[in-house]
């Protein structure tokens, strides 16, 4: 039996081949959209690996930021940003027409919720209506967001389909969900494993084939549908057990029981436990906003999610568990809440970052500004209160000094930034209510703390 030649085999040139040499070779141009929290460190990664990258954002801020390494992403280092700049194979690009010359595209993109806690998909739409424009045989379109199961096949696909190109033949699609921890010291992107699935075996072989050039543990899953719901089981994870301490914490906190302490003694157990810790609320992009996700796409098969919307509903009352504390702070030293100065420590979601996407603080404040109180706020990371979708609160962090301390009828701690003085906080506040547990280490304090 003969063998036909391989170099005359139309596979050999069929747009599959042709980008999986270029993956492999990495002659290949990689575009990602969104350069945020998780498109910019994608890009350099991607970078990192040899590949020549064009990192695209309709903010042209941000483009020029990118073009001069000004950093606007203080967590991600001052490196990163000139890395970016002073490289010769990073493009940054407000104009989507250039997106055509990119071999894969690779969407970082926001899934907030809409009015009704109901999935925002309008960025997904936007960015793969975008690239359908510049849509070419061979190349491999790719989601990170969190989404809910099936966005990628049963909403992405027939929109770049539309063009007439067939996916799996002509173009390549699949997901693999970001699993960016801003703030999180000495883990990159490069070493978090990354979940891979295509809508077909080949577009799941190439995005392999990028991703594993590109990270240290690239995992492959049998279906987009897998790495989907493998995101959103995580986050759920999250939400939930942060709900069960929450709910926790309000029953110790009648019965004069410490839930950190409660929390810590727990942990002591080496198996069968994993320590989650109480809040004033849930923040940041994936945790507040993935488990609705899924609620809402249960209801559309017919089944309900009462765990997990009861957590979420767990979840969202904290903010305002927390006004009630502090009005009752007050109250011990017979102030109402309106007319009482409070200071905010901390605004961001988490520790040592400026990311305030759904951050309860921004709930917080409107909930004491609705009562009457003079707030202010003091977050090193958050100059300035931040554009929000659905908030509005014109203030600018001020000061932490004696003078502003002993200024504060409450001190109000969300969010507990490693470069806070609390010490200093301890001797010139008269009144903490504490949410992080932030004042434990501080010696002998002369205020009053109590913890929410």
């Amino acid at each position: 039996m003969s063998t036909a030649d391989p170099s005359n085999s139309s596979t050999t040139t069929s747009p599959a081949a042709i980008l999986r040499q270029r993956l492999s070779d990495r002659t290949a141009t990689i575009g990602v959209v969104g350069m945020g929290y998780v498109g910019m460190p994608l890009a350099h990664a991607v970078l990192e690996a040899g590949f020549q990258v064009l990192g695209f954002d309709v903010d042209k801020r941000k483009i020029d930021k990118l073009a001069t390494g000004e950093v606007y992403l203080p967590h991600l280092g001052e490196a990163m940003h000139t890395e970016l700049a002073n490289s010769e194979r990073f493009t940054a690009t407000d104009d989507p027409g250039r997106l055509e010359a990119a071999d894969v595209v690779i969407l970082c993109v926001p899934t907030p919720l809409g009015a009704h806690r109901e999935p925002d998909l309008t960025f997904v739409h936007q960015s793969t209506r975008m690239a359908a424009k510049v849509l070419r045989p061979g190349q491999l379109i790719v989601l990170e967001s969190t989404t809910y199961p099936g966005t990628t096949r049963n909403e992405m696909q027939p929109l770049l389909e539309e063009t007439g190109l067939v996916c799996g033949q002509d173009f390549f699609l699949a997901y693999s969900p970001e699993r960016e921890d801003p703030g999180r010291k000495g883990v990159t992107t490069k070493a978090i494993p990354k979940l891979v699935g295509g809508v077909d075996e080949t577009s799941t072989e190439l995005a392999m084939l990028l991703y594993g050039s590109a990270v240290e543990d690239a995992h492959r899953v049998s279906t987009a549908e897998v790495a989907e719901s493998a995101k959103i089981l995580e986050n759920v994870y999250r939400a939930v057990n942060i709900a069960l301490v929450n709910e926790l914490k309000l029953i110790l906190d009648k019965m004069d029981i410490d839930i950190w302490e409660v929390v810590a003694a727990a942990a002591t157990k080496p198996f069968g436990f994993q320590p989650f810790y109480p809040g004033p609320g849930l923040g940041g992009h994936c945790i507040p906003i993935d488990p609705f996700y899924l609620a809402w796409k249960a209801r559309e098969l017919g089944h309900t999610t009462r765990f997990i919307e009861l957590a979420g509903e767990i979840n969202s009352q904290m903010p305002a568990h927390v006004v009630a504390k502090v009005a009752e702070a007050l109250n011990t030293l017979s102030r109402p809440i309106r007319g009482s100065k409070v200071l905010v420590l901390g605004i961001a979601y988490k520790p040592d970052v400026e990311d305030m996407r759904e951050s309860p603080a921004a709930t917080i404040i409107e909930l004491l500004l609705e009562q009457g109180a003079e707030v202010s706020y003091h977050d090193p990371h958050c100059p300035n209160f931040p554009e929000m979708r659905q908030h509005d609160i014109d203030l600018n962090s001020v000061a932490l000094d004696e003078s502003t301390l002993a200024a504060s009828d409450c001190v109000l701690i969300v969010t507990d930034h490693s470069n806070v003085d609390y010490e200093l906080v301890g001797r010139c506040a008269s009144l903490i209510v504490d949410t992080r547990n932030a004042m434990s280490d501080v010696e002998q304090p002369a205020a009053s703390i109590i913890k929410a």
